[in-house]
């Protein structure tokens, strides 16, 4: 390459950190909200840090930026570089977002039994959904399209961890603990996050370390997840993909770290489901069902806390918006259809402590 053809890329490279910089300065932070409601036990601050008010609607869009920038800084992405993600979820459409901004092609490889609604959010901002039959397969297909394009693996699973700077630099964590800053408990007893990637439960978890904060860290597993035996290091039977999106793997992926990790607890999906609906009806919006699994936990905690006669606060995160799951988790019949009975884990939700 020329050293007028090294200037120009250099100076596309300085453009487009530019473009994602700006991205993230004028789209501010996400709101935290404290829930005020009969269910949570007096003493127990229960707060909410709605991660779907980011552009593309999910936790998922800082991780996004993250992606871009490391490739970016590393020299792995460039002027005309395509990139390839493996993922049927948030995390591609937040990069088909950033890749538009840069007006790069995208390309999410995913399992052909994805829903319509988030394939059109991908294709909104001009990426292209390559289906296959056999789910497991996504990230060597993701590998090889990559190698035929000449194009950047985005690897969510394998560079979550380290895309983000976990001291600080406006991380969820940084930001989390700040906007807790005058709260009547500032330091919370617990973060309860669930493990997608396990980027965003390393990243807390280093944070929380880093800052020699008391705060321990909740991480919520869902069914048929390989995580949860990673953390108990008990055999890893009968691991298969969720019905939870955003959260829980059949494998362990690279950037989950146990190790950080105080406690892990298992929600059962239909939990996670009668949860969510509980969330959407005191937020007041649809949520998805990362969010109800997140809350599910939360309330268990609060109960716990309150048993033992403690006071203090307990903060988790909103991940995404409800409306990709109205023909799913918001609809009886596919609840039927996938034998979800959610009436045994509403009476848990029903608590009242004010009676």
């Amino acid at each position: 390459m020329s050293e007028h053809q090294l200037q120009h890329q250099r100076e596309w490279v300085h453009w487009a950190i530019r473009q994602l910089r700006a991205e993230a300065t004028r789209t501010a932070d996400t709101h935290v909200e404290k829930l005020l409601h009969q269910r949570i036990p007096e003493g127990v601050d229960l707060y909410v840090k709605d991660e779907s008010a980011h552009s593309t609607g999910s936790l998922k869009h800082r991780l996004a930026r993250s992606l871009v920038l490391l490739g970016l800084c590393n020299g792995d992405i460039t002027e005309g570089t395509p990139l390839i993600e493996a993922s049927s979820g948030s995390t591609a459409v937040s990069e088909a977002y950033f890749a538009h901004m840069l007006q790069l092609s995208f390309y999410a490889v995913m399992p052909a039994t994805t829903v319509e609604s988030k394939q059109r959010l991908i294709e909104r901002y001009e990426g292209q959904c390559v289906l296959v039959e056999d789910g497991s397969t996504i990230y060597q297909i993701a590998e090889e399209l990559a190698q035929q394009t000449g194009g950047y693996y985005m690897n969510q699973f394998r560079d979550a961890e380290r895309a983000t700077d976990w001291r600080g630099n406006n991380n969820i964590a940084e930001s989390l603990f700040n906007q807790l800053s005058l709260e009547a408990h500032p330091t919370p007893e617990w973060v309860v996050v669930g493990a997608g990637t396990g980027g965003t439960s390393t990243t807390i978890g280093r944070y929380i370390r880093y800052r020699q904060l008391d705060t321990r860290l909740c991480v919520a597993d869902v069914e048929h997840s390989a995580f949860f035996h990673a953390w108990d290091e008990t055999p890893a039977e009968g691991v298969a993909a969720s019905r939870i999106e955003g959260i829980g793997r059949p494998r362990v992926e690279p950037s989950f770290t146990p190790n950080l990790i105080d406690r892990m607890v298992r929600i059962p999906d239909a939990a996670s489901i009668a949860a969510m609906r509980w969330g959407a009806d005191r937020l007041g919006r649809l949520v998805g069902g990362s969010t109800g699994t997140n809350l599910w936990a939360a309330l268990m905690l609060a109960d716990e806390m309150a048993a033992a006669g403690q006071r203090g606060s307990i903060v988790t995160l909103l991940c995404d918006q409800g409306e990709r799951y109205r023909d799913t988790y918001y609809n009886d019949d596919w609840l039927e259809n996938q034998s979800l009975d959610l009436a045994p884990y509403e009476n848990f939700l029903s608590l009242d402590y004010s009676a």
